[in-house]
């Protein structure tokens, strides 16, 4: 009975594969589908890639055109004179701080954003004014124009 039973599972895969081998093998509508779509492949002029680059969004422009650009920005460019004193371009961080944070994870932060020298003596300094229980969550804006004690206030509510 064992036998039997082996036997006729053993021939009810086998003819399971042929089916399924078969079918495979003579199915041609994959093969039309690849040969259709190789042969629609049409080659774009330059002036038609730009034109439909650009249409995407995309800024398009061939060597002469972008060193002309490079060369007309140079030249545009105001050089800073020795008397006028330069303005220093001020950072605006926007420290976002969470449930769990602590002083440590502000200070990297903060020194990530060129804002303080050092997160280490950061940390330090709150410690010493007492302030590592006074951080709350929420949303903080400070930027570089901001002394490092506006900076601690804004961020360090007691």
């Amino acid at each position: 009975m064992r036998i039997n039973l082996l036997s006729s599972f053993a021939a009810g895969i086998l003819i399971a594969t042929t089916i399924c081998g078969v079918v495979y093998f003579t199915d041609d509508t994959t093969s039309q589908k690849v040969s259709a779509k190789s042969s629609e492949k049409v080659q774009l002029t330059a002036v038609q890639m730009k034109d439909k680059l650009e249409s995407e969004g995309y800024v398009v422009q061939t060597k002469e055109e972008l060193e002309k650009t490079l060369q007309a920005a140079k030249s545009s460019e105001i050089q800073p004179d020795d008397s006028k004193e330069e303005e220093k371009a001020v950072t605006q961080v926007v420290v976002n701080v969470a449930d769990g944070m602590t002083s440590i994870d502000v200070a990297n932060v903060l020194l990530q954003a060129q804002l303080i020298p050092d997160a280490f003596k950061f940390t330090q300094d709150i410690e010493a004014r007492g302030l590592q229980n006074a951080l709350r969550p929420g949303s903080f804006t400070v930027n570089s124009n901001m002394s490092y004690d506006e900076i601690i206030a804004t961020i360090f509510t007691n």
